[in-house]
């Protein structure tokens, strides 16, 4: 009996989200619905760029992982947060809820890394497209996705380690839907000053350096495909640099919205509604805007429907 009361003691409560919304079942149901679509399209465009020989390019490549990094995001928070709605509890275990902090903050680094390395391969593409074989090889692409998943799990590590040795008031309620350590922070009754600088440093350096340094490059990108001569290649540069910019705006907007602007920790239901487009909404977004504007994709996913209905036809 003293064991159980000792777990129970670790465990935090998840106070979910918006608890005077009247409408929450409409909106629960809404998030499920985006979230089995986010998964779902991700997943086929990951599988899409493995079967198909003419998707496996650098651009593809990279793409293929943003989309394992938006599974690994939505899965690690979205589940248990639909979980403890439908069946009215509320409770996380203190594993479960180190890690969430680790999965989400790892994913969330590493995208930062990954599309800045996105970034990369647009401009070598249009800026310097002789030496794009050269610079953007397939080792240089594999290199570059251990580098932001490993960025990402690192940089993660230490802060879970450090946010959980905190000492944590009782009782032990979380103003989230899920373990964001922002949110754990909140419950602590030590003085946090000096990590807090610390989250703002990293904050620094995850969003702010990648972000000036994806705007300096397309700026040089920009400047390159006005002086292109051919209309064609100047569209289709436009084209690609739009949706990896939108991916960007989807990506870094939220982040920065949170953890660089004060006071944010004071303003918890306007954090959870960016969280919600984060882990949702982004997903969802990300393959449409990204990726299914594509003939090369689109061409491939009609290929994949023709072999299936083809593989249907001859079973039956």
């Amino acid at each position: 009996m003293v064991k159980g009361n000792e777990t129970e003691a670790t465990d935090f409560t998840l106070l979910g989200f918006f608890p005077e919304f009247r409408h929450i079942t409409a909106l629960v149901s809404s998030i499920f619905l985006t979230y089995t679509a986010a998964c779902t399209g991700n997943a086929l465009l990951v599988v899409l760029i493995w079967l198909d020989p003419r998707l496996h390019t650098p651009m593809y490549f990279l793409l293929s992982q943003l989309s394992v990094m938006d599974l690994t995001l939505a899965t690690s928070i979205i589940p248990k947060m639909l979980a403890n709605f439908f069946s009215g509890g509320r409770n996380i275990s203190f594993l479960a809820c180190g890690a969430q902090i680790f999965f989400s903050l790892t994913v969330a680094i590493a995208e930062c890394i990954l599309i800045t390395f996105m970034c990369l391969d647009r401009y070598v593409a249009i800026c310097k497209p002789l030496q794009y074989a050269v610079i953007v090889s397939p080792r240089a692409c594999l290199q570059m996705a251990v580098l932001a998943w490993a960025g990402g799990a690192l940089t993660s590590l230490g802060h879970t380690a450090f946010t959980l040795h905190f000492h944590i008031r009782s009782p032990r309620e979380i103003p989230h839907f899920f373990c964001e350590v922002m949110a754990v922070l909140r419950i602590v009754c030590e003085d946090i000053s000096v990590y807090e600088k610390a989250v703002v440093m990293t904050s620094i350096l995850v969003l702010l350096l990648p972000l000036s340094l994806i705007l300096s490059s397309y700026v040089v990108i920009f400047l390159t495909v006005l002086r292109m001569s051919s209309l064609e290649g100047r569209n289709k540069a436009l084209a690609t640099c739009s949706s990896h910019l939108c991916v960007v705006g989807l990506y870094f907007g939220p982040g920065m919205f949170i953890y660089m602007r004060p006071g944010s920790a004071k303003t918890p239901k306007l954090n959870q509604a960016l969280f919600l487009f984060g882990t949702v909404l982004t997903p969802f977004l990300n393959p449409l805007a990204y990726s299914f504007r594509n003939k090369e994709v689109l061409n491939s996913l009609k290929k994949l429907v023709r072999w299936s209905r083809e593989r249907i036809i001859t079973v039956s």
